[in-house]
């Protein structure tokens, strides 16, 4: 509803000409949608081709007459607002971005002294006092606003470590800085993380449990003579590590709907491993023996949201798409930053009671286009795609492998079509990551590896130029059993894309993408068990919080990063 005196636009921080409605919609206004399409340099504002606008005369508590603009960026999802404020005498406009932290229960609207949370709660901003600009000046990454009914987002510094910040220089001022970053990833990090686990005692079939009904599927492995006891896994279950038997689930102690799992690649099921020979490479003898870990999610149980980094992934250009294909543009999607818009790297405060696990997202910009193969020549190089909070970021490419949650809490897992476009209102979150390393096959009715599995450059999967792939990576995945549907995470010691694929193929998984590689803090995966300490799910992980003499402060809860994160809620009563 718009009260008198208010007028709903097609705008950014400025009135435009051309009314249209405020009511949520299916499909964006016809101009809107045209700036969304446009390749022109633009601002993120025109991204959201299904923002709402409106705007009213405003007089502060010292008298001064102002206009305020307040932008809803996707009604549907209504978790963030920008509002333009505009002072008589002041020289120009202050944006603020803010976060509704209760997106299902409130609605905000514009009125003479703020705004109006529907139903029926106002917010003095600015009829009582400077409330915006005191929230301003905190400095914190979420200033509470109307008595924690919103948040104003700050922009905040990200952390980053040392091996990040090394990394970031020698690749933005060092010539030929990535050729010394992979020399010195073969040098002295190769196998860096690589875990085989220790030899345990025969293992007759037989003594591995059988699937739960309520847990997920077990993996298809051949037979094992022998156990295999993991290290350095850092999640609890109620056995001992010397009992776990590979592809086997165990649920993590004190965190219901969350479970564990191990296995070496060379133990998938031969018929598995001898499938897809044309676009999968066989296991080498080192990742053959190299410890992967899983730990799935019952999505009956979880919300799945995902959040940018104060610093990665950026919006502009990848350098790896020709010079050509860039043109003039500041970006691919005529955006060279995120301004007004503030990406902060950390989890809302409301969140954080509820969360029940972190793990981080992918690629970064540079790393995150194609060079090479025919994603390279469409789409100005095809960059991945990333939406927060129903605000795009960078589009949805077709073909890309995109991990993608709904208004209504649905999770999915699948390569980006253009008719999918049509969810663009009710997406919540979406993050995309090359190509898929599994992908359900309707025509044989199995899962099969992604065609560009062993294709170092079409696939771009990273490593080094001469296709040198094994490294210690990071997945996700989707499986379905005939009553639940999983979410699991995999955490690869050490391997390529192929022995990703394998894995994921033997835990039945109907899709797979891969994330991040290369080190701990980019395949980190911590849990919150309930009445117990954070547990991470390979031990080295817990190096990377943040440690002082106030305590520990947990990386994407408690401290901002500036790499991009998914995070697991547990759903609230009633849902």
């Amino acid at each position: 509803m718009i009260g008198r005196g208010y007028t709903c636009r097609a705008a950014l921080l400025v009135l435009l000409a051309g009314f249209v409605p405020c009511a949520i919609a299916e499909t964006a206004p016809a101009d809107q949608a045209a700036q969304y399409q446009a390749e022109v340099r633009k601002t993120i504002l025109e991204l959201q081709q299904f923002r709402t606008v409106e705007s009213t005369e405003i007089r502060s508590a010292d008298g001064r007459a102002g206009r305020a603009t307040l932008v809803n960026l996707n009604p549907r999802i209504n978790g963030w607002y920008l509002l333009a404020v505009d002072w008589e005498g002041r020289g120009g406009q202050a944006a603020y971005h803010l976060e509704n932290p209760k997106p299902a229960e409130q609605v905000f609207h514009l009125s003479s002294a703020g705004l109006s949370a529907s139903p029926g709660a106002d917010c003095d901003l600015w009829g009582g006092g400077p409330a915006l600009e005191d929230a301003r000046r905190s400095a914190i990454a979420y200033a509470p606003l109307c008595g924690g009914r919103l948040y104003l987002r700050n922009r905040v510094p990200g952390h980053f470590s040392g091996m990040e910040l090394t990394t970031d220089f020698l690749r933005k001022y060092v010539w030929g800085g990535d050729q010394v970053i992979s020399a010195v990833r073969e040098t002295f990090y190769a196998d860096r993380f690589i875990e085989r686990g220790m030899p345990g005692a025969a293992q007759p079939a037989a003594a591995a449990p059988g699937p739960s009904d309520a847990g997920p599927l077990p993996a298809a492995l051949g037979a094992l003579d022998h156990s295999i006891v993991p290290g350095d896994v850092g999640i609890a279950v109620a056995r001992p590590a010397r009992d776990l038997v590979q592809g086997q689930w165990y649920a993590a102690s004190g965190a219901s709907g969350i479970y564990l799992s191990f296995v070496q690649p060379k133990s998938v099921a031969p018929e598995i491993l001898a499938s897809d020979r044309d676009h999968v490479n066989p296991l080498d003898p080192v990742e053959a023996g190299a410890l992967s870990y899983l730990v799935a999610f019952d999505l009956a149980d979880f919300d799945v949201g995902f959040a940018l980094g104060t610093d990665h992934p950026r919006v502009d250009w990848s350098d790896r798409p020709a010079a050509a294909l860039r043109g003039e543009l500041p970006g691919p999607d005529g955006i060279g930053a995120s301004t007004p818009l503030v990406t902060n790297g950390l989890l809302s405060p409301v969140l954080a009671a509820r969360t029940a696990a972190t793990f981080t997202g992918g690629f970064k910009r540079e790393h995150g286009a194609f060079k090479y193969g025919d994603f390279s020549a469409v789409n100005h190089g095809s960059h991945y795609g990333f939406v927060e909070q129903g605000v795009v970021f960078s589009k949805l490419q077709p073909g890309l492998a995109t991990l993608y949650g709904l208004d209504d809490g649905t999770v999915g897992l699948k390569s980006w079509t253009a008719g999918d476009d049509a969810l663009l209102p009710r997406l919540r979150f979406a993050r995309q990551n090359g190509v898929p390393l599994v992908e359900y096959d309707r025509t044989s009715g199995r899962a099969a590896a992604g065609a560009l599995v062993n294709r170092w450059g079409p696939g771009n999967w990273s490593g080094t130029a001469d296709e040198k792939l094994r490294s210690v990576r990071a997945g996700v995945c989707l499986q379905e059993t005939p009553s639940r549907r999983f979410l699991i995470y995999g955490y690869f010691s050490s391997a390529t894309p192929s022995a990703m694929a394998r894995v994921f193929q033997a835990y039945r998984c109907r899709y797979a993408m891969h994330l991040d590689m290369n080190a701990l803090e980019h395949t980190y995966l911590a849990i919150f068990p309930q009445g117990l300490p954070p547990q991470h799910l390979v031990q080295g992980m817990a190096q990377l919080e943040q440690k002082s003499g106030a305590g520990t402060a947990l990386r994407f809860i408690g401290y901002p990063d500036n790499r991009d994160f998914f995070y697991l809620t547990r759903k609230e009563a009633g849902r």
